[in-house]
């Protein structure tokens, strides 16, 4: 986390190059590919919330979803369309841009369809420092019954224990909720699961939680721990640098604890 290199901010091209280059995130991608396609209806709407360079969009896409992506870098949306041109052209895919604060005043995405299903992959929610607007705005975007699915860094994960800054922050993860780290792009934000739930409410119920494993590394029955009744769910996510959130939308946003 310090150097110049670490604080290089890739696009584009290279991003795909680094993103791609280790197999640990390869699996977490096709995890989290995997579990959206069991969660989305089939030809369902999905909004592809920080889609990068389009990875994950094309993959939707070629499997029968209609792909509404946003993202806030120039040169990803670049890439985005050079990669996905073809399912653009064809009406099967859409990107948007624009500052954060103007996406956060959308209604609509994608023609004004809403989604079934927004996802998140690679730890964008980590990037975002207050969730509660961001899950009003996807109120906003998503179906009734209408779900977010989110990748984002775990930050139980027994891998990053052997680094200072998380023996530094550890005490404000127990005692916040939440601490930051500097990143490229912007601080990251690591958070625990009570932290998620309480941000998501009064507009989400975080529904359930899974480890950021692909199904063939699943012991049987690992499909993921309900927020609610399950208090040490958390534990799961000690073995995968990666957790997978649900939220279900509230049908209509009620205050109040999420329990």
């Amino acid at each position: 986390m310090s150097g110049s290199a670490a604080r290089e901010i890739l696009a584009g091209a290279e991003y795909v190059q680094q993103i791609t280059a280790l197999a640990s995130d390869r699996r977490a991608r096709v995890a989290f590919q995997e579990l959206v396609l069991r969660i989305a209806p089939p030809g369902g709407a999905l909004f592809d919330f920080g889609a990068g360079p389009g990875i994950d969009a094309r993959f939707y896409a070629e499997r029968g979803f209609a792909v509404a992506a946003y993202d806030v870098d120039p040169k990803m949306r670049e890439f985005f369309v050079v990669h996905c041109r073809d399912l653009i052209d064809a009406g099967r895919v859409t990107i948007d841009g624009g500052t954060y604060q103007e996406f956060l005043v959308r209604k609509s995405v994608g023609g004004g369809r809403r989604v079934d299903l927004v996802t998140s992959n690679f730890a964008v929610l980590n990037l975002v420092p207050d969730l509660q607007e961001l899950f009003a705005n996807l109120h906003a975007l998503t179906a009734p019954h209408g779900k977010v699915l989110a990748s984002v860094l775990s930050p139980y994960f027994v891998g990053d224990l052997k680094y200072g800054w998380w023996w530094r922050n550890a005490l404000r993860l127990w005692r916040d909720g939440q601490f930051s780290v500097p990143g490229a792009q912007a601080p990251i934000v690591r958070r625990r699961l009570a932290n998620y739930a309480a941000h998501s409410v009064p507009y989400f119920t975080l529904e359930r939680v899974f480890r950021g494993l692909p199904a063939q590394r699943r012991q049987t029955g690992d499909d993921g721990e309900t927020s609610r009744g399950r208090r040490h769910a958390w534990l799961r996510a000690t073995t995968s640098r990666f957790m997978f959130l649900l939220f279900a939308r509230r049908d209509p946003p009620v205050s109040g604890s999420p329990g």
